[in-house]
């Protein structure tokens, strides 16, 4: 799964999650949705467990031991904060 991928099946799911908050749906629509963003999520899930794998594969040191380091916003590759995701929901 590529990043837009990524991007366009967390956004699916999350239209979904809308759709059945609302509960105006009728019953067998509303399974239907359910079991599309079951799929979906467990998709997501293993599309990040993936990616964490490989950010561990990365970060082992010349014997083969995980070098843990904390995440620092701002170092390498990262925005400078400068607000274009929108607001973080609570």
């Amino acid at each position: 799964m590529s990043a837009v991928n990524f991007e366009k099946a967390m956004a699916d799911l999350e239209r979904i999650v809308d759709k059945l908050e609302k509960g105006d749906l009728p019953l067998n629509e509303s399974l239907a949705l359910f079991e599309k963003g079951v799929k979906l999520a467990r998709a997501l899930r293993d599309e990040l467990a993936r990616a964490e794998k490989k950010v561990e594969i990365l970060l082992k040191d010349e014997q083969g031991g995980l070098k843990r380091e904390p995440f620092e916003p701002g170092e390498a590759g990262e925005e400078d904060g400068s607000g274009d995701e929108g607001p973080s929901k609570p």
